[in-house]
């Protein structure tokens, strides 16, 4: 029998797909949870924000910063806090409920208004997180959102800037902390474990270049300078939510009866294989790139590497 992979356990590309595992995962954790109307409801509106359906606003066009990471981080959130809850943790429904609302938004600041017409959504690069904290806010009415758990879901969106030191954020609640640092590994984790991480770092490249951050000579340079980046991923997991891994491999045993850590895999997996293609100065990176056909988009779009 062929070992499952953590792209095997759900079909990342369909939301629909998505939400039905969170809400799984939320009667595992609670069959008589009661407020998974307001999860589904920030999960739609989060669908129609990067579709272009939300009124006011303009569907995603950045290729990185794309739904399919949102969702990726609000079902690796949810997976964290089932593990969390397996070692003892106790988190109540509204916290919870917190929890997956600041992942569902916590890139949203990439949405551009309706009337900003001038680029694309990856010029807010250095200033995303802020937005971002806007978009919760003025959603916070309709969520039913009390004051604390708006000061706390900002800090929380806050801990996904990998420029704030985690020390100088601050909390109203204890747990509130507990689950911004959580939100911050779910965000590093669902990057790094995309079956398509590597692939989509192309398009990083383009939006890193828009925003005129990181200095970066072309897609090579981007990629070498990624295997540093899991270095610094790997830092920051052990500096700022240590039980990561323990938490997820909790709830893979209790869901899914695997005792192995499919998210620590996949990263290692992919890290391994970039390194290999970085051995080679001479080696074409694009021809090793094949899933999903990506690299076909960004041929035609983009042109040459550079």
């Amino acid at each position: 029998m062929r070992e499952r992979k953590l792209s095997d356990l759900v079909d990342a590309a369909r939301p629909d797909a998505v939400l039905d595992e969170i809400m799984a995962i939320i009667g595992q954790i609670n069959p008589d949870f009661r407020d998974t109307a307001t999860i589904r409801l920030a999960f739609l509106e989060t669908v129609r924000l990067y579709r272009g359906d939300f009124p006011g606003y303009r569907a995603c066009n950045t290729e990185y910063h794309d739904l399919r990471h949102t969702t990726d981080t609000a079902l690796t959130m949810t997976r964290l806090i089932h593990g969390a809850i397996l070692e003892g943790h106790l988190l109540d429904q509204r916290q919870i409920v917190l929890g997956l609302l600041t992942a569902l938004f916590h890139d949203a600041g990439y949405i551009q208004k309706e009337a900003d017409l001038e680029g694309t959504g990856a010029k807010y690069t250095t200033t995303h997180v802020e937005r971002s904290i806007a978009f919760f806010e003025d959603s916070a009415p309709d969520l039913g959102l009390s004051t604390t758990e708006v000061y706390d879901g900002r800090a929380m969106i806050l801990f996904t800037d990998l420029s704030v030191p985690p020390e100088e954020i601050t909390f109203e609640t204890p747990t509130g902390e507990f689950l911004g640092r959580m939100l911050g590994a779910a965000d590093l984790l669902a990057q790094l474990s995309d079956r398509t991480y590597l692939e989509k770092l192309l398009f990083l490249y383009r939006e890193f270049k828009e925003a005129g951050v990181g200095g970066y000579s072309g897609e090579r340079h981007l990629l070498e300078q990624t295997v540093a980046f899991y270095d610094a991923v790997s830092q920051r997991l052990a500096a700022t939510f240590d039980r990561a891994y323990p938490y997820m491999q909790r709830h893979l045993t209790a869901r899914w009866n695997i005792r192995t850590n499919l998210y620590q895999k996949a990263i290692e997996n992919q890290r391994r294989y970039l390194e290999q293609i970085l051995e080679d100065p001479d080696t074409n990176h694009r021809n090793h790139f094949k899933r999903d056909g990506i690299v076909n988009v960004v041929r035609l779009k983009y042109g040459k590497p550079h």
